[in-house]
């Protein structure tokens, strides 16, 4: 059944109500924001107008006030609803990932990052400084950019570390293509950290690559 055809005792907050916000679909979520349509457009037909011109409901994470509000129905009010809604999103996802405080392995460090870079449509190189029982000291985007050795110095990552007496160092960067799959670059460079990190008495104890939703260890799959 198209979401156009629900009956009034099917609409969105009726729906809420009656059987909770999880079972609400995106375009009933976001006519709940909107509140109202207009003259010639019932909410959920706004609603599904907006939701229709992404491909992907996290391609919306970046939208801007202007693409909003040149969406036909879409006011300035509308569109500041809207971005509230989903700038609390970001904010609660980063709050989560702020309350991990152990990282044990792979996964942990995937799970702390997955959700901000995975999104990302330009390489983020990103590093977790842990201490001596793995705990979570600091984290910081290191650099900006396209990954070769010339940018990712050893220096500008073990200087942190050093500031913030880490014991140890996770480091990751996402691939905006969604492969994860480790370039030949990517392994040369975790290759010249591993021995800056053992020459300096702080390890490199992992290099995660971020794709989309996945991920690949270096350390598991053998590079270091």
């Amino acid at each position: 059944m198209f979401i156009r055809e629900m009956s009034n005792t099917e609409k969105p907050r009726e729906r809420l109500q009656k059987k909770g916000v999880s079972s609400l679909s995106n375009i009933e979520l976001f006519a709940i924001i909107l509140e109202t349509g207009s003259r010639k457009e019932s909410v959920v037909d706004l609603a599904n107008r907006v939701v229709a011109k992404y491909s992907e409901i996290a391609d919306m994470r970046e939208i801007t006030l202007q693409e909003l509000t040149e969406i036909n129905g879409i006011g300035l009010a509308k569109a500041a609803k809207m971005l509230a809604a989903i700038e609390i999103s970001k904010r609660l996802g980063a709050q989560k990932v702020s309350t991990c405080p152990v990282i044990r392995g792979p996964q942990d460090g995937a799970d702390l990052v997955m959700q901000e870079m995975s999104l990302l449509s330009q390489e983020h190189f990103h590093c977790v400084f842990l201490s001596t029982r793995n705990k979570l000291v600091h984290r910081e985007t290191i650099f900006i950019g396209s990954l070769n050795s010339s940018v990712v110095h050893p220096r500008e990552i073990f200087k942190q570390a050093m500031k913030y007496s880490s014991a140890s160092v996770m480091c990751f960067h996402n691939h905006p293509s969604g492969d994860a799959t480790p370039s030949t670059q990517d392994i040369t460079v975790t290759k010249r950290l591993k021995k800056a990190g053992d020459l300096l008495g702080i390890p490199l104890i992992d290099h995660i690559i971020i794709g989309n939703n996945t991920f690949i260890s270096l350390k598991q799959e053998g590079y270091f």
